[in-house]
């Protein structure tokens, strides 16, 4: 299991929130646990991002440092040439008070961004290799099989790859399948939001609960999430986001007591009924088969209505807003031209759909 930053006491929408002290002694029970991979993603809001890794870089301090591996992300859409690779990484050092990162992930990699990935950046990470800087490379991704193939492929460098993956994961972008290629292509696998940032623990829908509790062995949603995240063995590191000390004594317990393959098939069909009955809420009947793509006005319908379903079936428009947000989505583009509508071989009524994820979206 590895640590990830995302949900530190006190951290919100106001980088002044977060609770330096509580976080740095979370972080640290996490390693005097046994926890060595601590991840941290790339926050777009500069100020947040830099005193979380501050305080992330007074927490590995007095031999905690030695401890650890650290992973650190940059969006590719952020790369304008490699030398943003070198500054990235510097940058980073600094805050966290250390020469080297273990791990250099780049990030939001998918059939748009990978092709406008400046030809020099493998250059600059081999250099920072090379200097002691840098220990390993490796991308985020969250697109489809195919386009995972042509990345994982395309550069003999990459060490590990890591994807978003819960059981509401199993057939999408990229999916069991796109996991277990990776791991075929020799790269180590990193799943991240395995609990869908808390959104598989919280406000539980009524048909989801009575599943779990028709369950033949009484275990919390975290718990059923997290062995079936576990239960892959192609799986190296689940990086779980965590804010009390209750939360990583339990989560550490949990994994030092799981092992792959462990779930029973009356187990994997209970997880499999939760799945069911989650999606049956799923109001777009959107597959994400992007025949709408591309969009004139450059809106990614299919990334909206994910975030849109996400909001619905969650009962939760945060972290959703927050998505549209931070990936630059900008839904008032729209000019209603139809060509998507046209397109879809679903016969969706996308504008009609695209309206209401503005008004639910869009905060502005």
């Amino acid at each position: 299991m590895g640590f990830g930053t995302g949900r530190l006491p006190g951290t919100g929408k106001d980088a002044a929130g977060l609770n330096e002290a509580e976080a740095i002694k979370l972080i640290r029970c996490a390693i005097d646990s046994g926890v060595n991979y601590l991840n941290l993603p790339y926050i777009y809001d500069e100020e947040r991002r830099e005193r979380v890794t501050r305080c992330a870089g007074r927490a590995l301090q007095d031999g905690y440092r030695e401890r650890i591996r650290i992973a650190a992300g940059l969006p590719a859409p952020l790369i304008r040439s490699g030398r943003d690779i070198e500054r990235y990484i510097e940058t980073q050092l600094k805050l966290l008070q250390t020469d080297r990162l273990d791990f250099l992930l780049i990030a939001a990699l998918d059939r748009q961004t990978w092709p406008e990935l400046p030809a020099d950046v493998f250059h600059h990470v081999e250099a920072a290799i090379s200097k002691g800087r840098l220990g390993y490379p490796g991308f985020a991704f969250h697109d489809d099989f195919q386009t995972l193939r042509t990345i994982a492929d395309a550069y003999d460098g990459w060490a590990f790859g890591q994807f978003q993956y819960s059981f509401m994961d199993a057939d999408h972008h990229p999916g069991t399948g796109g996991i277990k290629y990776a791991a075929e292509k020799g790269l180590a696998v990193v799943i991240s939001a395995p609990l869908k940032g808390g959104r598989l623990t919280q406000k539980i829908p009524e048909t989801v609960a009575g599943i779990w509790s028709s369950g033949p062995l009484k275990r919390s949603p975290a718990e059923w999430s997290l062995r079936w995240a576990w239960n892959l063995q192609e799986v190296s590191t689940a990086v779980v986001d965590m804010s009390t000390i209750g939360q990583v004594k339990e989560n550490v317990a949990l994994a030092d007591s799981v092992t792959p393959d462990s779930l029973t098939v009356p187990e994997e069909l209970l997880v499999n009924k939760a799945r069911d009955a989650y999606l049956a809420l799923k109001p777009i009947p959107c597959t994400a088969c992007r025949g709408c793509m591309p969009c004139p006005q450059g809106i990614d319908v299919p990334r909206i209505f994910e975030l849109y379903n996400d909001a619905v079936i969650y009962s939760d428009n945060e972290i959703p807003r927050s998505l549209y947000r931070d990936e630059g989505h900008c839904l008032r583009d729209c000019n209603e031209c139809g060509s998507c509508v046209k397109a879809c071989g679903r016969r969706i009524p996308i504008t009609e759909w695209l309206e209401k994820a503005h008004r639910l979206l869009d905060e502005n």
